[in-house]
């Protein structure tokens, strides 16, 4: 068990989990740790029978109820009122329909992304931007002004999105401390966007390496993961999108940019389990990672903008390269292959991994130093002593879900509220104890390193930090 701060977190509402899946099943036991507070506050309302031993075991009341458009209301509404909480862990479950319903009965509220209804994410009636992450998050910036404040409601704060936000604040920190750049802890946006300007920062990467492994094998016509199938499926259907940077100086050719909003991101007219990119991490080296849709992409982009005038004079490109365990990369490649149709057949790796890690963190290049990576290295040793029902690429997510609750509970009148908007320290502070080894590396690698060797390629190298220079095409 993780060594964690022995004072308990008082909360007398009542907490509503929807969805218990995987991120669901983990993140019960930390609740129950770390919050002041009965079995009998607690319900669960999901969609399918997994998991019901689990819930059961710690005596939490689980209703097996699907949430549509038609019933979501009258299914929560008996469970919550004013001062409780909602802990939304689902997909295909509308996330703003349950902010503006938790807002209306004055109860807080966290998920881990933006969800929009069942089927929005492949809705070809709809364009590529309108089932963009860019378009969920002004749809949440929409609802923000729509209401004068309210209760404390936390978007997108699983791992990434969510810890990453206050892993890039920690980054800057330490950079600015090792280049001799002179800089107290910033206290607005705006601060840290000139902090990252001052900084030179020109790309972060939200760089994640998974080497979790099963002596099972995938089978043909199986999708195996080690956190959310329906999740990943999902976002890696999306069209990829990137927070977009003043440096870049290559739009893509096959790049798309919004007509509203703020500007701040692009996508690609192809879905990001389709797109890869090169990054790096300490553990793994270089590598090829797949440039799936994320939050942060956008949020992290638009905080660290710099205006003037009106007008963007900074903004780092920001996205995600993620690399999955060996298994998940057969599935992908599987699922390509039937143009975008799951597999009948999914399953979860958590018991069953016999070895490997989650290196999970963000790359910061563009700086005096190069590049430099701050992150958790996480194995699934380390996770399973740390907490019961998590592997490590859960428990990353798990914790930074218990951080979210915790911080809510602490700030409960603070409206929609993105990761980026709260207070790093305090997340880190409950969040580090199960994130296995945290470290700050910084590398002399840049995507240009042993490229033109075999075969000439469409290179610009007197910017290694394009991000032309960074996909693998």
């Amino acid at each position: 068990m993780a060594e964690t701060d022995s004072k308990l977190t008082r909360f007398a509402g009542r907490i509503v989990m929807v969805g218990f899946g995987s991120i669901g099943q983990g993140v019960l036991p930390l609740l129950l740790r770390h919050l002041d507070i009965e079995p009998g506050q607690i319900s669960i309302v999901t969609a399918e029978e997994a998991g019901r031993a689990e819930a059961e075991a710690y005596g939490i009341k689980f209703t097996v109820m699907p949430l549509r458009k038609g019933n979501y209301l009258s299914v929560l509404d008996p469970l919550l009122g004013d001062g409780d909480f909602l802990v939304n862990l689902s997909v295909d479950v509308s996330s703003l329909a349950l902010v503006e319903f938790c807002r209306s009965k004055g109860a807080l509220y966290l998920d881990t992304c933006i969800e929009p209804w069942s089927g929005q994410y492949t809705d070809t009636s709809q364009s590529p931007s309108q089932r963009s992450n860019y378009a969920l998050r002004e749809k949440a910036m929409a609802l923000r002004a729509k209401y004068d404040g309210g209760p404390t409601a936390v978007l997108t704060h699983g791992a990434n999105p969510g810890l990453v936000s206050h892993f890039v604040k920690r980054a800057l920190l330490d950079i600015a401390r090792d280049t001799g750049v002179e800089t107290a802890t910033p206290k607005t946006r705006e601060e840290w966007a000139r902090l990252s300007s001052r900084l030179g920062i020109k790309s972060i990467h939200i760089a994640e390496r998974d080497t979790q492994v099963s002596p099972i094998p995938k089978a043909i016509g199986e999708f195996v993961n080690t956190w959310s199938v329906d999740g990943f499926v999902g976002e890696g259907c999306q069209p990829a999108e990137l927070g977009w940077g003043t440096h870049e100086k290559h739009f893509p050719v096959d790049g798309h940019t919004h007509a509203s909003g703020t500007g701040c991101a692009i996508y690609l007219a192809r879905p990001g389990a389709s797109t890869r990119v090169r990054s790096w991490t300490p553990n793994e080296g270089p590598f090829h990672g797949w440039l799936i849709t994320h939050g942060e992409s956008i949020s992290l982009a638009d905080y660290l903008t710099v205006k003037e005038g009106g007008q963007a004079k900074y903004r780092p490109t920001v996205h995600y390269a993620y690399h999955p365990c060996h298994v998940a990369v057969l599935s992908l490649h599987e699922l390509a292959g039937k143009n975008w149709k799951i597999q009948k057949s999914r399953r979860l790796m958590m018991e069953e991994i016999s070895d490997g890690m989650d290196e999970l963190g963000v790359l910061l290049m563009g700086h005096a130093k190069g590049a430099y990576w701050y992150g958790s290295q996480l194995t699934i040793e380390e996770a399973r002593h740390c907490a019961p029902h998590n592997n490590a690429t859960s428990l990353q997510v798990t914790v930074a879900v218990l951080a979210g609750v915790v911080w809510a509970i602490e700030n409960p009148g603070r409206w929609i509220t993105e990761p980026e908007e709260m207070n790093f320290e305090r997340i880190l502070e409950i969040a580090r104890p199960y994130l296995g080894n945290m470290i700050g590396a910084y590398s002399d690698w840049t995507p240009l390193l042993d490229r033109g060797l075999l075969f000439e390629e469409d290179l610009d190298e007197e910017d290694p930090w394009q991000f032309k220079n960074f996909r693998v095409v």
